[in-house]
């Protein structure tokens, strides 16, 4: 990628200095003055230019990871609504499921009872729901692995890594 219209002005001092030589630039820019043989002439240019570089590409990654994040959520939205959706349609379900028993029970024994039946019904099976729930949760026992981690970490940062084992 070399540009002739590009040209590193002859150093002072230097024999047959009033020659140009062409650069080569990565990404398209100028680094800053160039020796005959490519090399830069200093240290502190090339620490700059490649900060630069560092800078510019954790910007990208950064403004990447956001572009990323903001179709997560988008997409992670969209599913809540979803789900939202399934559930009113689920309750719906079953409340029209229960109007329907309670007419059915309704033929044989009257509408009153029919309705204490299915409300019985749904009794058992809410604290049927409720004890499951409560089992489970006595169960959990909060964030064991992240704990143990994080008890390591002191002794990593002193390099001490065999006490942690």
């Amino acid at each position: 990628m070399s540009d002739p219209s590009r040209t590193v002005p002859p150093a002072a001092g230097r024999a047959g200095g009033s020659h140009s030589i062409p650069q080569e630039s990565l990404a398209s820019r100028t680094v800053g003055p160039v020796r005959e043989d490519g090399a830069d002439t200093s240290l502190g240019t090339a620490f700059t230019a490649v900060t630069q570089d560092i800078t510019t590409l954790m910007q990208q990654e950064v403004a990447l990871a956001k572009a990323e994040a903001r179709q997560a959520a988008s997409r992670a939205g969209q599913s809540a609504g979803m789900f939202a959706g399934a559930g009113v349609a689920a309750f719906l379900f079953v409340l029209f499921l229960s109007i329907a028993l309670w007419w059915a029970i309704g033929d044989r024994t009257g509408l009153g009872w029919a309705a204490l039946i299915v409300a019985f019904i749904w009794a058992v099976a809410g604290a049927v729901l409720a004890l499951v729930a409560k089992k489970q949760l006595d169960r959990i026992n909060g964030l064991e692995q992240t704990a143990d981690t994080l008890a390591k970490v002191p002794n990593a940062l002193k390099g001490q890594e065999e006490r942690n084992r």
